[in-house]
């Protein structure tokens, strides 16, 4: 990839809130984190989120319900398997994110890192949110990227992004308790409805800002679907003493 197209996709990132690259990650490297993404989910290996932890729409009441131990996420995915770590810290993200923080980057390890797991039937819907309302960083200035492995698209749950929401100002009476954007709000369906949903194929990678509005629905297809997806800052937004993004120990890219 020349520097030329890097810029040119960091500026899309700037305009947008999201940016789509096509065939960044080799389909050898994406079967490969698929298939230790298929055995840790397979023999449950700690540390995971279920779906029932969270009980967004379309999620078992509880773990002792039907479906009650569907795997939302695989937690911790940096430290979790080597091949895992190696994408989250590799050359192309790292040259990625300094073109556009404009400074050496980190990996934040209290949000996102993880692979994300979608299944049939009890994979719940996620509501219209932007990430940073439970980031706590000197600047909301983050960037995650979101690596398919596998073809995503509206049948299984792949992502919405409202176009350049990252850059707009809300009331907080347009979001809920839970600080999901209320799609109940006139004001609000209209910014919805000029959603859109990039389809992926494996190897595709979305970056998308910490501001800009997403949602997910369900998996309504026969396969589950994996996501393998970190987040990043730059060097000089740091997380905020206290906060769960003060947590855990970050990685210098």
């Amino acid at each position: 990839m020349s520097a030329q197209s890097k810029k040119e996709q960091v500026q899309v990132l700037r305009e947008y809130g999201f940016v789509v690259v096509k065939g960044l990650v080799s389909p050898e490297r994406c079967a490969a984190l698929k298939a230790v993404a298929l055995q840790q989910l397979g023999e449950a290996e700690q540390p995971l989120e279920y779906e029932a932890d969270l009980r967004y729409p379309g999620a078992p009441e509880s773990k002792h319900a039907p479906g009650g131990h569907t795997v939302r996420r695989l937690l911790d995915a940096y430290a979790r398997h080597a091949l895992f770590g190696q994408w989250a810290t590799a050359p192309e993200i790292r040259g990625w994110m300094e073109l556009y923080f404009g400074e050496p980057a980190r990996l934040s390890r209290a949000h996102h890192n993880c692979m994300m797991t979608k299944h049939p039937a009890y994979g719940s819907l996620t509501g219209w949110h932007r990430d940073a309302r439970y980031w706590s960083f000197e600047r909301d200035d983050l960037v995650s990227s979101w690596l398919a492995l596998g073809k995503e698209t509206v049948d299984n749950g792949g992502l919405w992004f409202v176009p350049g929401s990252h850059t707009m100002t809300f009331t907080s009476d347009r979001f809920d308790g839970q600080k999901f954007f209320r799609a109940d709000m006139p004001e609000n369906e209209a910014l919805i409805r000029t959603a859109v949903s990039p389809e992926l194929e494996a190897g595709d990678v979305v970056f998308f800002h910490c501001n800009t509005l997403h949602s997910a629905g369900k998996n309504v297809t026969d396969d589950v679907k994996f996501s393998l997806v970190f987040t990043y800052h730059g060097a000089s937004n740091v997380p905020l003493p206290g906060t769960r993004s003060a947590s855990k120990p970050e990685v210098a890219l």
